[in-house]
């Protein structure tokens, strides 16, 4: 079995100080190490629950990765991993946008110190302001003919107004190297608009999270995806997915008002860029 680093990572663990990071292979397959506190417990545990629960709707499955149990790795000296579908086998050319969900990212039984840790991180960013805020992201460059990341330690410190650049320049073709350019959003009605596209997917998303009760997504992400090969002919194969799950914990009948909160201000965000695409492509 062939294994290496994914290339398109734009935040989570990497491999780092001796610990294994992410690794992917040729079928399709994303290992994650199991970390080996309780979060790798719970993430586990959450997968095997919501694989078997026929409660979930097969629409609402569709937004989470394809899970294959865990595996002990020999080229991670043996480190156990969940396995998983891999989100982007199928993409040749993916943006890629990471986004995590609430306003409060730590959990009910969290530590005090583990709690201070999170209000510092939340406080400098949109976490709390907001109820979400972006990780990272890539995208491709079509002018450059090449993939941009921001630096992650900037884009966590961003507030408002730095998060509607980011999801401008998420969907734009001009160079997003170049800080004095204004992003033109030319792909913004392909991969956010439309019946398939990114805002579409989250409403459907926001209505599950209005009734659903069985979990409560503490710390989780939002992956946007879509493809660059294909979107100049308006084909932007534009997917939401959930992920991380390490803190992910039992909702005993409550709704999840944390992950329900975020979700709807990031609807509102990626909306009004959308309309303000469409605004200026009526002037032009």
């Amino acid at each position: 079995m062939h294994l290496k680093a994914p290339e398109h990572q734009v935040a989570g663990h990497i491999a780092k100080d001796g610990k294994p990071g992410p690794l992917v292979d040729d079928k399709g397959r994303f290992f994650k190490p199991l970390q080996g506190d309780s979060r790798g417990e719970i993430e586990v545990k959450f997968y095997e629950s919501f694989s078997s629960n026929t409660e979930v709707p097969a629409h609402i499955r569709r937004y989470f990765p394809v899970y294959h149990g865990t595996q002990a790795v020999e080229s991670s000296d043996g480190a156990a991993m969940i396995v998983l579908e891999n989100l982007l086998s199928k993409y040749s050319k993916p943006s890629v946008m990471d986004v995590k969900m609430g306003s409060r990212t730590w959990y009910p039984e969290a530590s005090e110190e583990y709690i201070q840790k999170c209000l510092r991180k939340d406080a400098r960013s949109t976490t709390v302001s907001s109820g979400f805020r972006i990780s990272g992201f890539e995208v491709y460059d079509h002018k450059e003919l090449s993939f941009w990341k921001p630096d992650r330690k900037l884009l966590n410190g961003i507030k408002v107004d730095g998060v509607r650049l980011a999801l401008r320049k998420f969907v734009s073709s001009n160079t997003l190297s170049d800080t004095s350019s204004k992003p033109d959003s030319a792909f913004a009605s392909s991969v956010y608009g439309g019946s398939n596209g990114i805002l579409t997917q989250l409403l459907e998303l926001k209505t599950w999270f209005e009734n659903q009760t069985f979990y409560h997504f503490n710390s989780c992400s939002i992956l946007i995806i879509y493809e660059n090969e294909s979107i100049q002919d308006g084909d932007a194969r534009a997917q939401v997915k959930l992920v991380d799950f390490a803190h992910v914990h039992d909702g005993n009948g409550v709704i999840d008002h944390n992950f329900l909160g975020g979700l709807c201000s990031f609807i509102n965000f990626v909306r009004d860029i959308l309309q303000s695409s469409d605004d200026q492509s009526t002037q032009d």
